[in-house]
């Protein structure tokens, strides 16, 4: 009978399991998912009023800038990742419907959570906009589409709650068209240090407070300012696209870099 030496790896012994952020916490990386639906799930019903509570209403801003630097023209097909409630979609379709070509709006919502898409759905009824919008269940690192599928990506607020950056942006773009465009609107580093901690501060506090107060869950948001303080800075991003194949990489500060839209075209 043969015996492996102590050197030898054990095959019977299990790997460690990976893991990946959830706030400031790390936890199995098969899990993380299911935590984040949880999370949504629970702030669904009120996310867009805690987005205009937490952000004094700035977020509209943000949004808006982000279309106008999209510039959506009328024929292309859009993917919204992460867009749940519609926010973004909205806009898109909103610019592209008003092109005086007359060339169909098409814009396709992927969320991972249907509670959010629910409320999507929703508020679209509500804007009486039933047509040119597309919704569909979806993981950003795993998309249902087929590759080269799409003439513009975009993801708001959505990036920093992935279990695996470098899997989505890598989905992105293989669904992108060559010459396709991705845009991602994320909180980030602040460019004034002084500032930053203010702000850190300040979100530490107010962002379970208001949770408690309107959405009656404290635990979702001291979660959603967790992972603001642990996604990837501005430049470490934009590496990171570069490596995912994308080129023309660049990013804009806002708001002193409480937010930063990044930009890359799909080559």
């Amino acid at each position: 009978m043969s015996r492996a030496s102590p050197d030898t790896p054990d095959p019977s012994a299990s790997e460690p399991a990976a893991q990946a952020s959830f706030g400031f916490k790390d936890v199995p990386a098969a899990e993380k998912a299911g935590m984040v639906r949880q999370v949504f799930e629970s702030v669904a019903p009120r996310y867009d009023l805690m987005n205009d509570l937490m952000s004094g209403g700035v977020h509209r801003l943000w949004k808006n800038t982000l279309v106008d630097v999209v510039n959506p023209r009328p024929g292309e097909r859009f993917l919204d990742v992460a867009g749940g409630t519609g926010d973004i979609a909205f806009r898109l379709l909103d610019r592209q419907a008003g092109s005086k070509d007359g060339e169909p709006a098409d814009v396709t919502v992927c969320d991972i959570n249907p509670a959010m898409l629910a409320v999507g759905r929703d508020r679209a009824v509500d804007r009486g906009l039933l047509q040119g919008l597309t919704w569909t269940t979806g993981d950003a690192e795993a998309l249902p589409f087929p590759d080269r599928s799409f003439d513009g990506y975009t993801i708001a607020f959505g990036l920093r709650n992935v279990t695996d950056i470098d899997k989505a942006l890598a989905e992105a773009h293989r669904v992108l068209k060559p010459g396709g465009r991705f845009y991602c609107l994320e909180f980030s580093k602040m460019t004034s240090a002084p500032l930053g901690r203010v702000y850190d501060a300040y979100s530490e506090r107010a962002l379970p407070f208001f949770g408690r107060l309107v959405a009656r869950d404290a635990e979702s948001y001291r979660y959603l300012h967790e992972s603001i303080r642990r996604f990837p800075p501005q430049r470490e991003l934009a590496r990171r696209l570069g490596r995912a194949g994308f080129a023309n990489v660049a990013w804009r500060d806002m708001t002193l870099g409480v937010v930063a839209l990044h930009s890359a075209w799909r080559i």
